[in-house]
Order: C-alpha cells, then sequence, then structure tokens
C-alpha cells in the first residue's frame, strides 16, 4: 500500500461520516419544522354537519401530523447511527489486500523492541537450557546435536544483529523496525528448531522406559560433583591468600551457590525416588529434570573456580614478559616520536610510563590480581604500540577470554533473572574471541563481557532470587520445553 494511499483513507473516513452526520440533522430539521407548522383547513360548510365536521377534524389532523414526522426523525437518526458505527468497525479491522493489518494496527516501535528483548532472553533459556540436558544423554545423536547448533546460529544472529541495533544502526525509523522484526523472527525460527526435535529427542532419552537408569546417572554426577565443590573451596581459599581477594572476585561466592544447588539436587532426586516407587512416572521425570538442572549449575559454578585456578597461575608467569614487551614497544614509539616533541604521542607515552611503573610497584608491594596487571599494561601500551611486541597479543587474549568466561558463568547460573542487554554484550564477546581478533578486538571483548557481568549484577540485584518454575524446563523450543515427559 503506497503512503498517498494509507494518508488518503482518514480523509475519506472523516468525509463520509461527516455526510450522514448532516443527512441525520437535516432530517432532525425536517420533522421539527414539520411539527411546528400548522396543519391544512378546509372552509367548513354551512349547516350543523359542517360544524361537527370542523370539530372532529384538528383531532385527526393533528394525530397524523405527529406520527409521521416522528417516524421520520427517528428512521434518520437509526439509519445515521447505524452507518457511523459499521463505518467505524471497519475502518479499525481494515486489512490490505495481502491479509496484513492495516498500518494503525501494527505494533509499535516499543512494542517491537520489548517483544524483541523478551524473546532474546526466551531462545537464550531454550538454547541453554537443550545444551544442558543434552549432557545427560550417553550418546546423543546427531539430529539432536544439529538442531542444537541451527537453533544456536540463529540465536547467534539475533544477538549480533540487537548488538548492532543498541549501537544506533540502523538510524532510520524505518530500518530500526525492520531490524526488530528480523530480531524476533530469528529467535522464533530458534525455537522452532528445537521444537522439530524435541521428540526425537525424547526418544532418545527414553525416560519413560529407563527412569531408573537416568536417576542412577544424576546421582553418580552428583556424588562427582560433591566431591569437586568440596574441592573447589579449599582451592579458592587458597587462590584467595596468594593473589588477593580482588583476584577471585570474579567466583566469590560460587562455591557457597554451588552448594545451595546440590542441596536442591538431593530434593529433588529424593522427590523422584518416591514418585517413580509410586509409579507417578510423568512428576518423577519432573523433579529428575529440575534435580539435573541443579546439578549443571553447580557444576558451572566450580568449573568458573577451577578455571580461575588454572588462569591467574598463567598470567602472573605471563606479566614478566608482557612488561619486557611493552617498554619495546614504548622505546619504537619513542623513536618514531623524535623530532616532534609535545605532541600527542608525548602524551600517549608518558601514560603508558605510568601504567608500567605502576604495575612494577604491584608486583612488589604484595598479593595482586594478574589478570588485572595484564589489563593495564595492554591497554596503556596499545594506543602506542606497532605490533611488534607479540607478547602482548598473547596477554590481551587471555585477558578477554578470561573475563568472557566470567560473564558466560554468570549469566548462566542466573538466567532467571538476567536480561537481554548482558547476554547481547556477552554474545558479541563471543563472535569477536571466535572471528581470530587482533589487538583491537580483544580489547573490545574484554570490555563487552566486563559490562555484561555488570549488567547481570544489576538485573540480579533488581530481580532478586528467580523462582523454581512450576514446570522445569527440558530440551525444546516455546512449544516443547515445558514437558513432562
Amino acid at each position: 500500500m503506497t503512503p498517498s494511499l494509507i494518508r488518503g483513507r482518514p480523509r475519506r473516513a472523516k468525509g463520509q461520516i461527516s455526510v450522514r452526520l448532516l443527512i441525520a440533522v437535516a432530517g432532525v430539521l425536517v420533522a421539527t419544522v414539520w411539527l411546528l407548522l400548522p396543519g391544512p383547513s378546509s372552509a367548513p360548510e354551512p349547516g350543523v354537519a359542517a360544524g361537527a365536521a370542523a370539530q372532529e377534524e384538528p383531532a385527526e389532523t393533528s394525530t397524523g401530523d405527529l406520527v409521521l414526522p416522528l417516524v421520520a426523525a427517528v428512521a434518520a437518526v437509526a439509519v445515521a447511527g447505524y452507518a457511523y458505527v459499521r463505518r467505524t468497525r471497519r475502518t479499525r479491522t481494515r486489512t490490505t489486500p495481502g491479509g496484513a493489518p492495516a498500518p494503525d494496527a501494527s505494533p509499535g516501535p516499543a512494542d517491537l523492541d520489548e517483544r524483541s528483548q523478551a524473546l532474546l532472553v526466551e531462545a537464550d533459556n531454550w538454547v541453554r537450557v537443550s545444551r544442558e540436558e543434552l549432557t545427560f544423554v550417553p550418546s546423543p545423536d546427531e539430529s539432536a546435536e544439529r538442531a542444537l547448533r541451527e537453533a544456536e546460529r540463529e540465536l547467534a544472529s539475533a544477538f549480533r544483529i540487537r548488538q548492532r541495533y543498541d549501537d544506533g544502526v540502523p538510524e532510520d525509523d524505518a530500518g530500526r523496525r525492520q531490524v526488530l522484526a528480523g530480531i524476533i523472527g530469528r529467535c522464533e525460527e530458534a525455537g522452532r528448531r528445537l521444537d522439530t526435535e524435541a521428540a526425537g529427542f525424547d526418544q532418545l532419552r527414553g525416560l519413560e522406559a529407563d527412569l531408573a537408569g537416568a536417576l542412577g546417572a544424576a546421582e553418580a554426577r552428583f556424588r562427582e560433583l560433591t566431591s569437586r565443590t568440596g574441592a573447589a573451596g579449599t582451592t579458592l581459599t587458597e587462590l584467595t591468600k596468594r593473589y588477593g581477594p580482588t583476584a577471585t572476585a570474579p567466583v566469590s561466592g560460587y562455591v557457597e551457590q554451588a552448594k545451595d544447588r546440590l542441596v536442591f539436587a538431593t530434593s529433588r532426586l529424593n522427590e523422584a525416588h518416591q514418585s517413580a516407587d509410586r509409579d507417578e512416572t510423568d512428576p518423577a521425570i519432573g523433579q529428575l529434570r529440575a534435580a539435573e538442572t541443579a546439578v549443571a549449575q553447580a557444576e558451572t559454578l566450580v568449573d568458573a573456580v577451577e578455571r580461575l585456578a588454572e588462569e591467574l597461575p598463567a598470567a602472573a608467569a605471563l606479566v614478566p614478559p608482557a612488561l619486557t614487551g611493552a617498554e619495546t614497544e614504548i622505546a619504537g614509539a619513542r623513536e618514531r616520536a623524535t623530532g616532534t616533541p609535545g605532541g600527542p604521542a608525548d602524551v600517549r607515552l608518558a601514560h603508558a610510563d605510568g601504567v608500567l611503573s605502576d604495575v612494577r610497584e604491584e608486583l612488589l608491594a604484595g598479593p595482586y590480581d594478574p589478570v588485572e596487571a595484564l589489563r593495564r599494561i595492554v591497554r596503556g601500551v596499545v594506543p602506542v604500540a606497532d605490533g611488534r611486541a607479540g607478547v602482548l597479543r598473547t596477554a590481551a587474549w587471555l585477558v578477554a577470554r578470561a573475563s568472557t568466561a566470567a560473564a558466560e558463568s554468570h549469566v548462566a547460573t542466573h538466567r532467571g533473572t538476567v536480561g537481554s542487554a548482558a547476554r547481547t554484550r556477552l554474545a558479541e564477546s563471543r563472535r569477536l574471541l571466535a572471528t581470530g581478533p587482533g589487538l583491537t578486538d580483544l580489547l573490545t571483548a574484554d570490555a563487552l563481557s566486563r559490562r555484561a557481568r555488570d549488567l547481570a549484577e544489576q538485573d540480579i540485584r533488581l530481580g532478586g532470587a528467580a523462582p523454581e518454575p512450576s514446570v522445569p524446563l527440558s530440551f525444546g523450543g516455546p512449544r516443547t520445553c515445558g514437558r513432562r515427559g
């Protein structure tokens, strides 16, 4: 439909309504005039007969004069009112020839934006839950893996589009509406692909046929994780003593959270056994899936502590060569800046020298965060570097990977509360790390993942603890993720 046609419709509608209102008013005026004018009279004939006619005729004439105008007035008003109501209803429900709603019935930008954000969160949860449950299948088949990979690709594209949208691309209103519709479409497609494979996945798991075996596998994983959680607590204490509380802040409280989830899993596994003993298969499957979700999240928390235990020593070992490489970069930049004293290059060189001096003091002062030290070295020297020191890229890679993994763990274990903004920044950080990035992209990935963590923390503080779903989610999309069996 062309814009001229869209603009013309309201004028025609108003014109037709105005004509009908004029008709109604004219009818009422005619009826009123008819009532006020005297009725027709004829000269009486001489005699008694004429006198009698003169007495009876006014009553009959007055009655006729009253009835007909009133009928005409009521009819005119009724016709005009009916036409007005019918026209209004047709205008509100009009569709284009293709069956799409009229432009004034389509969702506005605010509605599209809200819907796209909600779907990003939902689709991200579908994918995360599907990936988690797939880990409880001893030998997953290719069809389930393929459906999950396809859903992940659709979701990654949706997040990429959303990041560009948040960055102001495109700028025009029509383009931004189209982009939001595209995000919604990709999220829905991700859910559709998971829904399509849900029935086949249920056959693969075979929970109804071998519920006892599934319970046994979940309990074995639970016992292993219980042992790892105790060890993670000891590891975290040692890391804090060696590197300081700032270095272990990304996993602060994770061991306690893991223990809480294991307690929840214990309760659900016991309930699943009781339901299975009563031959209540569907409730038992639901309780099993709730226990599996708690075990998977506890494992994510413990993994984060164990990963940090590897990252901190690796970063500490990289700090001295990173300092040497940074000094090489500064020396080269100072040579290139010879002959132009007092320019911007001198300001950047002075800043880089100051950063390296501060880092050296921290190393001598005692416990320090080696990942943060590498971050400061890289950010301080990159503005003057020309790439001659390859160790800086190695340091930037370690920093970006660590911050992205930390944000990933935080979002995964608080997905009931974390919104679309944090997930979008995290997805963009993952995308940058997967593209073989240079120094600039690595710095961007680090900044995005740290921003994602901050946004997730804000959501958690505002949302509090997420309520337990009445039906635990399972592999699938919007139509199947809440099924019992």
